[in-house]
């Protein structure tokens, strides 16, 4: 069908969209990547857990709770068996605790990621069918919008559909579609007809604010797919306020979003962004931080994504005089006979530099290596990505900070190289850029780790961002070096 991006639409909602607190329901956000943590702060995260562990998070009174199952990285068998596995934990811990597990499958605001085989594993391990799904993939602070149904990102200040972005073109979560009922229906491959595809339009939202949305979501018949218009925060607000009272009222919902959605659903407020200090100065601040800092020491950006924006920032980035090391890593390398050796030289130039105080940036080649099939694809994406672990890993120096540009770059990186299995979210540094705090049984307990998604922020964002952090760490970064 064509598309285009409406020009005339209704007033936003008028009136208060507040959905009260509830002590016996905690929001549990299955992370398929680090990055779904944009838009919230002191939340936990967990990268590893049990129904014990869970327990424990739901007796102590969180609001919020985030799983890293990093399941973007995974086959979809793999992320099925984990997804069903989990919720068995999820709802065993409800019934132990009193509380209400509310589950948000939080997924890429760009429509990649394994759906609908997620939520149905979810609802099996859950052992009950969900009565709704909600899609909600609206992330304001990423410009990603949806209207009149469609899915947009927007691109240099112009509004383009997902279908025709590079994350449409993913080899191994690639799709054609815009229109979110279509979507679904291509994504599921049929077995979602478009009939039970339900939408909350911007007519609905605005025009009837969260009563409104509320009725919508207890009409709706059982099995349907309730897609969640939203131009701005205060939309999503109004649907998440409308959906929060169905579920009160016994609806059981399963929601499949954006960042976005989860902070709304529990009630975090926004918090300003972080300075350089804060994060630089992390390891210096709780968590068992502190102890073996060696305050002279650089700071590493890692760079694996290889989406168009981040090609661009990384190009900015190299430009920096704040860098003074730059480390290749060619991925052809990594997925042969080579991968030692260059893992090996590249940990041992990373090293030396960043025990003289140079700040460095690790990155991947741009060329995208070919594959068969997605299967073959996103396994060499694991072998390149285990090429990276393996370069920080090797590493006995402490970062001053550490950076990780993309999704299951920050992943790797923070549970395989980092030993990461519980940190704390400061915050934000940019928009859409979280920051954590290591935790107390991690490599560098309370290390200053910032997880920028790979298809956030203007060109020079990450250039600024390094600058920022180098600025912070006590100087402007040293001279150029060549490689």
């Amino acid at each position: 069908m064509p598309l285009s991006f409406p020009t005339e639409l209704p007033l936003p909602w008028p009136g208060s969209s507040a959905l009260p607190e509830d002590p016996a329901e905690v929001v549990v956000a299955l992370d398929d990547d680090p990055t779904g943590t944009q838009t919230v702060h002191d939340v936990t995260v967990l990268t590893r857990w049990d129904r014990a562990t869970l327990e424990r998070e739901f007796a102590s009174g969180a609001r919020c709770l985030y799983l890293l199952t990093n399941s973007r990285g995974l086959s979809e068998a793999a992320a099925s068996a984990l997804s069903e596995r989990t919720g068995a934990e999820l709802a065993a811990a409800g019934r132990a605790t009193g509380r209400r597990p509310v589950v948000v499958s939080r997924s890429d605001s760009t429509l990649r990621g394994h759906f609908p085989a997620e939520m149905a594993a979810l609802e099996r391990g859950m052992g009950r069918r969900a009565e709704l799904w909600v899609l909600a993939p609206y992330f304001g602070d990423g410009g990603r919008l949806t209207v009149g149904d469609v899915h947009w990102v927007m691109e240099q200040g112009r509004a383009v559909p997902v279908g025709e972005t590079a994350s449409a073109a993913d080899a191994t979560f690639g799709f054609r579609s815009s229109h979110l009922v279509d979507w679904v229906v291509e994504r599921s491959r049929g077995t979602i007809p478009a009939a039970a595809v339900v939408s909350l339009s911007l007519e609905l939202v605005r025009g009837g604010g969260p009563d409104a949305v509320a009725d919508a979501v207890l009409g709706a018949a059982n099995g349907s797919v309730v897609v969640v218009n939203a131009l701005d925060d205060d939309d999503l607000a109004v649907a998440v306020a409308g959906i929060g009272r169905a579920e009160r009222a016994g609806r059981f919902v399963l929601a499949r979003t954006a960042a976005s959605y989860v902070r709304l659903r529990s009630g975090i407020s926004r918090r300003d962004l972080l300075a350089g200090a804060d994060i630089v100065g992390a390891g210096a601040a709780g968590s068992g931080g502190g102890a073996g800092v060696d305050t002279a020491a650089g700071g590493l950006v890692v760079v694996g994504s290889h989406v168009p924006r981040t090609n661009a920032q990384l190009d900015s980035l190299l430009g920096s005089p704040s860098v003074g090391l730059r480390v290749e890593l060619d991925a052809a390398a990594l997925v042969g006979p080579e991968a030692s050796r260059s893992v090996a030289d590249a940990a041992g130039r990373l090293g030396e530099a960043l025990s003289a105080g140079e700040h460095a940036v690790l990155y991947t080649s741009r060329a995208v290596l070919g594959a068969a099939d997605p299967d073959s694809a996103l396994r060499q994406s694991r072998r390149v990505s285990a090429g990276v672990v393996e370069v920080v890993r090797a590493l006995e120096v402490r970062p001053r900070f550490l950076v990780a540009k993309g999704g299951i770059t920050s992943s790797d990186v923070a549970t395989e190289a980092l030993g990461i299995d519980r940190a704390t979210v400061l915050g934000q540094v940019q928009p859409g850029v979280p920051v954590w705090r290591a935790g107390p049984g991690s490599r560098h307990p309370g290390l200053g780790y910032v997880v920028y998604p790979g298809n956030v922020g203007g060109p020079d964002d990450l250039r600024a961002l390094v600058e920022l952090l180098a600025q912070a760490a006590g100087d402007g970064g040293p001279a150029v070096r060549s490689r």
